[in-house]
């Protein structure tokens, strides 16, 4: 006699390369588990690293680690042969797939760096009830981004087509480049669109246009929008401050170099909250800047109170950025590369401006204008971003209700 699945899981399988929060993908598979599980579903958290998040136990969160380390932190060879196909991490979703229940539901946040795609083969006897959020573009281009980074402009070629093969376009090397091809006929292998996967969920809706033209089937794909929430509870009084605020990465392709000079061209006071690589050279180069470093949420809370506006000049096409919702939500007008997938919902809101930052005065342009609008215009546009006139993102609420839904759909 069979048994039809239940109309809720009764089983959430969480699975994600990490435990500890270093990006958008983990912290949202961890919140996706405290959220589920506070709920009252049973929820299992499989991580690629050594599960180190302290309260995922605590919670009644099951964990099973499959002891992994990022590609970036291991010696290059095991690293090139565990990033193609971790064979420890099949091997633990296999005994995990070997105790399937009718009502269990599987969702794999990322796998890119460490579990790589040998998970996909796992789950392959459970493919209907098998969700795969795709927080980046991995699932499509081998380097994630549809971005040359030898030519340093947005990449329009077929992902694996003979353009693309020949095309030198990683960050680090055509060797790279190559061993993320391999990657990517692997995944195209394991990850087989012929198998009837539960569904691909991606959030912003011009995501589905990319997937689509690499075979990903669009009954598949459903948008459902990252959560956010603003920094602060009052209206930030944007007005009343002088200062632009820069939220994140200190990397090339974040567009800080550009962003330094054109604020001293501008003679705008520019502060900049997080870490990276590029730091120390620009903090020599230009000692007007504030480098906040790292901060947590409640201090960026507490400095963004003193910010006039808040400026994302990223060079990669983004397809969500979390800084651009909590700002926008926390009453902070938003200067924003066109690079990113929200920018046209920006324009249209009057949230902000977009530019484009391969135009010649671009950049220079965007920071002039802005400079220049009086304080009662400053106010008008926080005061119409503090109301949320619409959804760069969702509630943390809408958004597992929408998780819980999906899983209704594919059981």
């Amino acid at each position: 006699m069979s048994h039809a699945p239940p109309a809720t899981p009764d089983r959430v399988v969480i699975i994600n390369d990490a435990s500890v929060a270093r990006g958008g993908a983990t912290g949202l598979a961890l919140l996706a588990a405290r959220e589920i599980r506070a709920l009252g579903l049973r929820v299992t958290y499989v991580a690629g690293d050594s599960g180190a998040a302290p309260d995922l136990a605590d919670l009644g969160i099951e964990v099973i680690a499959t002891g992994g380390a990022r590609l970036l932190d291991q010696p290059r060879l095991k690293s090139a042969t565990a990033g193609l196909w971790n064979a420890a991490a099949r091997a633990a979703i296999a005994d995990l797939v070997a105790q399937d229940t009718p009502g269990t539901v599987y969702h794999v946040h990322g796998w890119a760096q460490i579990l790589s795609p040998a998970i996909f083969a796992a789950l392959a006897p459970v493919a209907p009830r098998v969700v795969v959020h795709a927080h980046d573009r991995f699932l499509a281009c081998p380097n994630g981004v549809y971005h040359d980074f030898g030519r340093d402009r947005p990449c329009a070629r077929a992902p694996l087509g003979a353009a693309c093969l020949a095309t030198d376009c990683d960050k680090h090397s055509y060797a790279r480049k190559l061993w993320r091809v391999a990657r990517q006929l692997m995944l195209r292998r394991a990850f087989d669109q012929r198998r009837p996967w539960g569904a691909i969920v991606l959030i912003h809706p011009r995501m589905a246009g990319l997937m689509e033209d690499v075979g990903y089937p669009p009954q598949r794909l459903c948008v459902l929008r990252n959560p956010a929430s603003p920094y602060t509870e009052s209206r930030v009084r944007a007005e009343e401050n002088r200062a632009l605020a820069f939220i994140g990465r200190i990397e090339r392709e974040k567009g800080l170099a550009e962003l330094a000079e054109a604020a001293r061209r501008a003679r705008l006071p520019l502060m900049v909250i997080g870490e990276g690589r590029e730091r120390a050279p620009l903090a020599t180069a230009y000692p007007e800047i504030r480098f906040e470093g790292w901060q947590d949420r409640a201090g960026i809370a507490r400095l963004i109170k003193g910010a006039r506006a808040v400026i994302v000049p990223g060079r990669i096409p983004e397809p969500f950025g979390l800084v651009i919702a909590e700002a926008s939500f926390s009453g902070l007008p938003l200067l924003v590369s066109d690079s990113a997938f929200l920018a046209a919902e920006i324009d249209q809101a009057g949230l902000g401006r977009s530019f484009d930052m391969r135009a010649p005065n671009g950049l220079d342009a965007a920071l002039t204008r802005f400079r220049d609008l009086s304080d009662a215009e400053v106010r008008t546009i926080s005061e119409r971003a503090f109301a949320r006139p619409v959804p760069l993102a969702q509630t943390t609420e809408a958004w597992v209700k929408g998780l819980l839904a999906l899983y209704r759909r594919v059981l």
